[in-house]
């Protein structure tokens, strides 16, 4: 065997195990990924060489890891935290409650803000290339 064909049949068994684990069609995994029944289902008889767009859009809706792709590796676990639990800061009229898990400090950070009338919050610069998003969920 070849290591092209054996690289194809790890990938088409990675794939399809995953598909059927979550209990997915063809044609549903086809909706979910955005890549067409017949291509899928060619990739997973080893028939097709995908290219890394079509790779990724099948791994983010079959929820695998797409480094770990030829190795099986599921996507990292969902971090779930519970109203109430999460830690939480008091800031000068700022409520500040960290949402995100403490291993994920300085690559993806969740907060949720609650402000009091006039409040403000003052913080560090972020590291360059970082992007902050924000949505007011309440008030102005």
């Amino acid at each position: 065997m070849t290591e092209r064909s054996d690289i194809h049949d790890r990938l088409a068994t990675s794939l399809r195990a995953a598909r059927k684990a979550r209990g997915l069609s063809l044609d549903a995994a086809a909706k979910l990924s955005g890549v067409s029944r017949s291509m899928v289902s060619q990739i997973e008889r080893g028939e097709s060489s995908p290219t890394v767009a079509t790779l990724w859009a099948l791994t983010q809706a079959l929820q695998l890891d797409f480094a770990g792709l030829l190795e099986g590796r599921p996507a990292p676990g969902i971090e779930v935290t519970r109203a109430g639990t999460a830690p939480v800061i008091q800031r000068g009229g700022v409520t500040i409650r960290i949402l995100s898990a403490p291993e994920s400090v300085g690559s993806h950070e969740v907060y949720e803000l609650a402000f009091a009338p006039d409040a403000q919050l003052r913080s560090d610069a972020h590291s360059h290339g970082c992007r902050e998003h924000l949505t007011v969920l309440e008030g102005k």
